[in-house]
């Protein structure tokens, strides 16, 4: 298979069917990678659950799959947080063809809102916590052992991974999404970054994909408040470190 559309019929009956069997509150999106990344999506069941629709854009989870920075894209069972307040358990597929090349992704996402709400309200009416009494009981059936404090430099687990989406309509907003994490990560207005803090800045947004997106780097450059010229030597400076292939000579 080079393309999704060689096994259309196929794709049309797998979203069919999943639509029937997980109803309106499961939206169901085709995304076809080999398009410009402003217009994707060419099958969508259930848009209200974020509000797109055939021809918008792909998330940012596509465009670091599309960049090369994650190899293995395919994410199951996790839960994102849209922009207006709704709570989506979800899964992405990607496709490939023969050439092991990205060319597509299936994505699921369930509205589960309501239902964590049921769940809070149902925590509060039981007053009661399953972990919480199995702890008690094992306590209060095993002798009392003073626990040892922690040892000092012992090594804290690792923080949980971001994964952060967005779901927009407009691939500038996934754009905004990226320099916005940026900024945060930076952890300084753009006034008092020096030139390391805006290289690294820079390298965020690439190994995110950012500049995959048409015209991104006007508005990193713009943002950074440095040169067009400046935001490519900075760009081949992390090329050089990474051995990788320059986005902007893809989509200029």
């Amino acid at each position: 298979m080079n393309t999704i559309y060689e096994e259309w019929p196929m794709w049309q009956q797998l979203l069919t069917m999943l639509e029937n069997q997980f109803g309106n509150r499961c939206e169901i999106i085709l995304h076809d990678l080999t398009k410009e990344y402003d217009h994707t999506i060419v099958d969508i069941r259930n848009g209200h659950i974020t509000n797109r629709r055939i021809g918008d854009c792909g998330s940012n989870l596509g465009l670091e799959v599309l960049r090369g920075t994650v190899q293995d894209g395919n994410r199951y069972n996790y839960v994102v947080t849209t922009r207006d307040g709704k709570i989506l358990r979800t899964s992405t597929m990607f496709i490939r063809n023969s050439e092991n090349e990205v060319v597509g992704c299936l994505c699921i996402n369930t509205d589960i809102t309501e239902t964590v709400r049921f769940e809070e309200f149902l925590k509060q009416y039981n007053k009661y916590n399953l972990p919480q009494a199995a702890a008690a009981q094992k306590e209060a059936a095993s002798p009392q052992e003073e626990t040892p404090p922690p040892q000092k430099n012992q090594p804290q687990p690792p923080a949980a991974a971001d994964t952060g989406e967005i779901f927009a309509n407009d691939v500038s907003q996934v754009l905004e999404y990226l320099i916005a994490q940026a900024d945060r990560r930076t952890g300084k207005p753009v006034s008092q970054m020096k030139r390391e803090d805006k290289i690294e800045f820079v390298r965020f947004l690439d190994k995110k994909g950012a500049f995959l997106i048409t015209k991104a780097s006007e508005r990193v450059y713009e943002h950074l408040k440095i040169s067009r010229f400046t935001l490519y030597n900075y760009l081949d400076i992390i090329h050089k470190e990474n051995g990788s292939t320059d986005p902007e000579k893809q989509n200029p």
